[in-house]
């Protein structure tokens, strides 16, 4: 794998960085920690701007390189999951029911060896924004740091980030022009009925039925009113109801998930969940209440950045494929490809557990190759000249 040589010389200082991480995970907004051991670090490689309390906790942190040119931004995500590590490692989480099982620890890593190696060689024209993001998991701390105007502050005109991707190969890359990763939404429906005794199910009024009678129905919307072809997973993921077994509960709620890639499909369901919730309602004589979240959008890759990212790709690993299928996960990078162009590119984390699995970490291996292609980015964005 041609990992650039100076990078290949920080893989045991990129290793102890990365371990540190993992073993004190900071979940949301709340990764002021972690935050200030990246400016530690940024400010040991001699790095022209750190800005900090970003997003509360975010980072942004500018290079400049020789003469004048446009900025480039390159992305790492911060948080950990609220969950406990089963791995039994050296380095585990230290922090009861928090750990990083989605390899952020190893996306901030890649992007401090990118920073060490951009602050020293300099060997590109205009300025890289390297941006520490809190808060992908659960708060889109992508689009407050975009609310809060990094990019037109910064004058960003690009932007990039990678995701490590178990059961690839180490090293390898994979990605796609347009949408890659899908919208997802929340709903939840509280039904409210009238409770009282099992043995005398006539004096009340069930909300248990009238939630299995959405429950069902809901699966109907993709099998009956929508087109195939168009991607769409609706997961109800949470049925809550009762107490005890000889009590017909006075409430019910039912939730989950909605994932899509066109904003017509997000439409479509919206109205049917509408339908079907006052539908169900009525026949059987409860309250019903739809509550509707619309969370982080598709991940859209523009085609020409992706092209030349993958082209980027192609020069610090043999196995890089460009035409990968989408996937219906989600990912707060959509709002900052919202507002710029750029590509979202997954690289092989190797034969691990996979992401959120509490026998989950990163390989520490794909640190020099992923800081590479961080690097080589940069250089073939703007060259000097």
């Amino acid at each position: 794998m041609p990992v650039i040589n100076r990078i290949a010389d920080y893989a045991n200082d990129m290793q102890a960085w990365r371990q540190h991480l993992h073993a004190h995970p900071e979940l949301a907004f709340d990764c002021h920690k972690t935050a200030a051991f990246v400016v530690e670090r940024l400010r040991e490689f001699g790095i022209d701007e750190i800005h900090e309390g970003i997003a509360q906790s975010g980072v942004v942190a500018i290079i400049d390189g020789q003469g004048d040119g446009p900025t480039i931004g390159l992305r790492a995500d911060m948080d950990a999951l609220p969950m406990d590590e089963l791995t039994g490692l050296d380095h585990a989480s230290t922090v009861k029911g928090k750990m990083h099982a989605c390899g952020h620890d190893g996306h901030t890593t890649m992007l401090l060896g990118a920073a060490k190696y951009l602050a020293e060689t300099r060997n590109f024209s205009g300025r890289v924004a390297l941006i520490f993001q809190p808060a992908e998991e659960d708060g889109g701390g992508a689009d407050l740091m975009v609310k809060e105007g990094i990019l037109d502050t910064f004058n960003i005109g690009q932007v990039y980030a990678l995701h490590n991707a178990p059961g690839t190969p180490v090293g390898a890359f994979y990605t796609t022009p347009g949408p890659i990763l899908a919208a997802v939404d929340e709903f939840r429906v509280r039904i409210t009925g009238k409770g009282g005794h099992a043995a005398q199910p006539q004096d009340t009024v069930d909300p248990i039925v009238a939630a299995v009678a959405i429950y069902n129905a809901v699966q109907t919307i993709i099998s009956r009113n929508h087109y195939p072809q168009d991607d769409l997973v609706i997961s109800v993921t949470q049925f809550h109801a009762g107490s005890a077994d000889n009590v017909i509960p006075e409430t019910a709620l039912v939730s989950g998930t909605v994932r899509t890639f066109k904003r017509d499909v997000q439409a479509m369901v919206m109205k049917r969940l509408e339908e079907i919730v006052a539908g169900q309602a009525a026949a059987f004589g409860v309250q019903a209440d739809l509550s509707y979240e619309v969370g982080y959008p598709a991940t859209v890759n523009d085609t020409d950045k992706t092209a030349f990212a993958v082209k980027v790709a192609r020069e610090v690993s043999a196995d890089v494929v460009d035409d990968g299928d989408r996937e219906m996960g989600a990912e707060d990078f959509a709002y900052m490809l919202d507002k710029r162009p750029g590509a979202y590119l997954f690289i092989g984390n190797g034969d691990t557990a996979g992401l959120h699995h509490p026998n989950y970490d990163f390989d520490d291996t794909v640190a020099p190759v992923g800081a590479s292609y961080f690097a080589r980015l940069v250089e073939r964005a703007q060259p000097i000249g």
